[in-house]
């Protein structure tokens, strides 16, 4: 017994001789660098501010932050994705934890007489394309935003691409090509053309009339999106980081191993709004299938520009969707200058787009699907009261999938599987689970806006008008959102009395 205590204090000690040497070699080291003045100036515990200052970003959503303070996604959103994913109850107790003071607060105007529950109705599908030899009937208001193979994985792709055939809608592939896991589940597929081509390129980095062709060929590809920008990175291509590029997603993507997947800024085929139509209606021609653009608005002076054009040579030059994403829109990565300050948020842009596609006569001929941080019943609801035929979202989807928001999509290491192509944390992934909550998640928002557009006093979301919604104001008023943004459909539909002047505080 002796000899086990005499080890077991000679453990002790040579533990505490390692950890005091441990202590001096990591002193002289911060003592003699002299990239951190911190570290230098306080060797050994300056190396707890960086550990503290990491660890904070993970703690804040845990115990400091409140329901409604977190960005980009408070907990209050993420919660209500992650009950609906869930199949759970929306029904919440006591009272609301939102700000509604908060200006640009969206507000919804209560019918005194709403429909009866036997007067409800479903939206109708629409048609997009239908110049094109093979237009798309599009049967569901909410759908899969872009996000492609290699910035998510392949379980991740797999499950959202299971969710939306059961849900009825799209899935849009985002700009890294078509991937066999895409087509597994059976969804609609809009092809994302992005600025590099991925897919449907040559060895140039040009569009392969032959490729896109053979894309086309398949049934479950409905429709192409040509990418001219998108809100976390306006005027900049994708980013894949090297490390997320595997020897599938190279190929898939037609990409060397060991550098950063970097796109061109945009389309050299496009430099003029002559040239994209030109662009647009030759994609049109060879796959023979309705083809839109997805863009964020920097000033309202270029689509005027570019409706004009249409005007000039005919409505069926138009392209076939507008997909409109806001400067709050996400990525995987993006440089924080671009994702901060560039592009006008979608709050603004949609009405005015919607405007101006009304006034120029294109209401019919152009579908306008909105993009950008929409991820609530409200946000959704907001965006069709404000024009959009359709509204996309990726994070809600993947907050569906099990997102929290860990902040590592661009370093290969998501906690959840979603971002990563790293086996050890995709095993985590279950497709055969994630793939309901996918469909769940779709059909609560659906459902929910529906409820929304009962309670102000119409039969089905697509139903709902600007007048619906009250916008609240600086000096804490609201105003209605026809009175922000008035239209011609809005002016002849009013028959309430006239709102009283504002005052300014």
């Amino acid at each position: 017994m002796t000899w086990y205590l005499e080890a077991l204090a000679l453990t002790f000690w040579l533990v505490i001789g390692a950890a005091a040497l441990a202590v001096v070699v990591i002193f002289v080291i911060d003592r003699s660098q002299k990239a951190d003045a911190i570290r230098r100036n306080y060797p050994v515990i300056g190396r707890f501010r960086n550990l503290f200052s990491t660890l904070g970003e993970f703690f804040r959503q845990y115990f400091f932050a409140m329901d409604r303070e977190e960005l980009p996604f408070n907990r209050a959103q993420r919660d209500w994705v992650g009950h609906a994913a869930d199949g759970g109850s929306y029904t919440r107790p006591f009272g609301s934890t939102r700000n509604i003071a908060e200006v640009g607060t969206p507000i919804f105007t209560p019918a005194p007489f709403p429909p009866l529950d036997d007067q409800f109705a479903k939206s109708e599908p629409l048609v997009i394309g239908p110049h094109a030899r093979q237009p798309y009937e599009a049967r569901s208001i909410f759908n899969i935003s872009g996000m492609s193979y290699g910035a998510i994985s392949k379980p991740a792709v797999l499950a959202l691409s299971r969710g939306a055939k059961m849900a009825g809608m799209w899935m849009n592939t985002g700009e890294g090509a078509l991937s066999p896991y895409h087509l597994e589940g059976g969804a609609d597929i809009v092809f994302q053309i992005g600025t590099a081509k991925f897919g449907v390129r040559d060895a140039e980095g040009n569009l392969d009339d032959a490729k896109l062709a053979e894309v086309a060929a398949h049934p479950q590809v409905r429709m192409f999106e040509l990418k001219l920008a998108q809100g976390a990175k306006p005027g900049k291509g994708g980013i894949l980081p090297a490390a997320k590029i595997t020897d599938e997603i190279a190929e898939i993507r037609g990409l060397p191993r060991g550098v950063d997947g970097i796109s061109p800024n945009r389309h050299r085929e496009a430099s003029t709004n002559s040239e994209l139509l030109d662009f647009i209606a030759h994609i049109r021609e060879v796959s023979g299938k309705p083809v839109g653009i997805k863009t964020v608005m920097g000033h309202l002076g270029h689509f005027e520009e570019l409706f004009e054009e249409i005007l000039r040579r005919g409505p069926e030059s138009a392209p076939d969707f507008i997909t409109l994403d806001g400067g709050e829109g996400g990525t995987g990565a993006a440089p924080m200058p671009l994702m901060d300050l560039v592009g006008m948020s979608i709050r603004e842009a949609l009405p005015r787009l919607t405007d101006l596609r009304n006034r120029m006569g294109l209401k019919d001929r152009i579908r306008l699907i909105a993009s950008g941080k929409l991820v609530n019943p409200g946000d959704v609801a907001w965006a069709i009261a404000a024009g959009a035929d359709f509204v996309t979202s990726a994070r809600g989807f993947m907050f569906a999938l099990g997102c929290i928001q860990a902040l590592k999509c661009h370093k290969n290491t998501c906690p959840t599987g979603i971002t990563t192509h790293d086996p050890r944390f995709q095993g985590g992934l279950v497709v055969a689970e994630k793939d309901k909550r996918v469909a769940a998640y779709a059909q609560s928002i659906v459902k929910e806006v529906e409820v929304i557009a009962h309670s102000v006093g119409v039969s089905e979301p697509r139903k709902l008008r600007r007048r619906h919604v009250r916008i609240v104001q600086p000096n804490g008023a609201s105003v209605p959102m026809d009175r922000l943004y008035p239209t011609e459909e809005e002016v002849m539909a009013k028959t309430s009395v006239p709102e009283p002047a504002l005052k300014v505080s």
